[in-house]
């Protein structure tokens, strides 16, 4: 019998097993592949580098299938990472079921799994990107009582040649109905060109289990050296963060996948070139309890709000280290584009680090007023609208490690609940004005400043390791190697270095464009 909770989910294994995807078994695996006559399967992971790793199995029996299911395989982590040594590389991965999805790109019908890594005695492998997001959604949970809920937005940029052969064999120009330099911020076509391909992304990553909220057409677009570069964004909902971060894992490989196929190039580097607007990876959070948001009491933000607000305050600095990993990031932070520069917060404002958006929390039923003939909606407000109220970090960009970022922005929102003067500090970091305009200058002089090098990153991250590898969420070899590769950029001066030298700025672009 058909359930109709699922009838319109995109996922077709879940639409299969009438099931969500946190309860798929082995045998689900199993009957799914057979009844679909799926003929191979794709173990997929993240490697140091933050892109998802691939090895591809062809399905000879089902004893065979069983087997890989069960026991996973070896890998050489030595290759993976750089923290393992090669005299004793040897890790196992095993498929998570619940992450199971159809390639979309797949000539041959293939189902892909993530998996997480095991050492050698059969435990969860402690410095692997997914256990450490784990710990850190574990040590939250036990300290606060919630669970830490993520969701991410996604902004990339789509280059294409100023001509297009369509479908058709028909050439679209580019250029005709140009979108307004800098002003694309949810254009429509005909001036928007990369809607289509947006749309067939979130189409792909919802048939992966991705929980999509929206996508549109972005800020940035300008055209250069012959180019066209449209920004666009996806944003998520809010699901739980280990979650969270294997959704964006995939998302960010299908993006690229289908921009090779239909020949754009995609990138979400955090900046392409002076003046024009960076990508960023905003991360909002939520924290639930028995299934109700906790983000707001009596309609103004919660306390518990406000304590997570302040554990980012105070390891703001050193989430640098996890969310921005190249140099080109810190030329993203710089005042008047719509990034962080320093340590504040505030409502509804972007040129905070840390943004409480509108969260539905007016007594009102918008719904019922914008449509007054339709006499089933009453004047009380929904209450699914109180569940919608997020916090969102500004800083992070698409050079991040997403599990390494989403741990990181974990372990500080639990670090909040452990502060002494949480409350204190949360009320002193607050700000209600822009604090980049000129009349708030001696504000911002009392604001502490986001660090502007990966160099100054990896010092920040040195000084508050501490809270990080508290209940043994960051092992301390994933932060000596964090350390050493922010500090093996030696960029502290960059930023100075190259200002007004074009061809340098473009070779630092190019050596980063495929960054996370």
């Amino acid at each position: 019998m058909t359930n109709n909770q699922y009838i319109l989910n995109a996922n077709p294994i879940v639409a299969f097993l009438q099931k969500p995807s946190a309860e798929f078994t082995k045998e689900d695996i199993i009957d799914y592949m057979v009844k679909n006559d799926i003929r191979m399967v794709n173990f997929m992971y993240p490697g140091g580098d933050g892109r998802l790793k691939t090895l591809n199995f062809v399905v000879n029996d089902l004893a065979y299938l069983d087997t890989i299911l069960t026991c996973g395989e070896r890998v050489d982590g030595s290759s993976l990472f750089s923290f393992i040594q090669a005299g004793s590389s040897d890790l196992y991965v095993l498929p998570r079921y619940r992450t199971a999805f159809v390639d979309p790109f797949a000539e041959i019908p293939t189902l892909s799994l993530l998996c997480s890594f095991f050492d050698k005695d059969g435990r969860p492998l402690e410095s692997s990107p997914e256990h450490t997001l784990h710990k850190a959604a574990e040590a939250f949970r036990k300290v606060t009582g919630m669970e830490f809920q993520a969701m991410g937005e996604l902004e990339y940029y789509v280059i294409s040649d100023d001509e297009r052969i369509q479908d058709d064999g028909s050439v679209a120009e580019v250029s005709a109905y140009p979108a307004q330099d800098q002003r694309g911020y949810h254009e429509s076509a005909p001036y928007a060109k990369g809607g289509d391909f947006r749309t067939h992304c979130i189409q792909y990553i919802a048939q992966t289990g991705g929980q999509i909220k929206y996508g549109h057409s972005e800020v940035g677009n300008f055209f250069l050296d012959g180019k066209n570069y449209e920004q666009n964004e996806i944003e998520f909902l809010p699901v739980p963060v280990e979650q969270a971060a294997d959704q964006l894992m995939v998302a960010k490989w299908i993006i690229r996948n289908l921009g090779y196929q239909l020949g754009y190039d995609v990138t979400f580097a955090p900046k392409i070139t002076t003046g024009k607007a960076g990508s960023g990876l905003h991360i909002h959070m939520r924290m639930v309890k028995d299934g109700r948001n906790q983000m707001l009491s009596g309609g103004a933000l919660s306390e518990s709000a406000r304590k997570m607000i302040a554990g980012m305050m105070d390891l703001a600095p050193a989430i640098t280290a996890f969310g921005n990993k190249n140099p080109m990031s810190y030329f993203r932070l710089v005042p008047h584009q719509e990034a962080p520069t320093n340590v504040c917060w505030g409502d509804r404002n972007r040129s905070v680090l840390v943004r409480v958006p509108l969260g539905w929390s007016a007594d009102v039923n918008m719904a019922a007023l914008a449509n007054p003939h339709d006499t089933t909606l009453t004047a009380q407000p929904s209450p699914l609208t109180s569940e919608k109220q997020t916090v969102e970090m500004r800083s992070p960009d698409g050079s991040a490690d997403l599990y390494q970022l989403l741990a990181g922005l974990c372990v500080a929102c639990r670090h909040g609940f452990e502060m002494d003067n949480a409350l204190e500090l949360s009320e002193r970091t607050y700000v209600n004005v822009n604090i980049h305009a000129a009349e708030n200058a001696d504000r911002l002089a009392t604001l502490a400043q986001l660090p502007d090098s990966c160099v100054a990153s990896a010092a920040c991250l040195e000084r508050q390791r501490a809270v990080f590898e508290e209940y043994g969420v960051f092992a301390p070899a994933m932060i000596d190697g964090i350390i050493a590769q922010l500090r093996a950029f030696a960029d502290t001066t960059l930023r100075t270095d190259i200002e007004g030298k074009p061809d340098e700025l473009q070779n630092l672009v190019n050596r980063f464009f495929h960054c996370g």
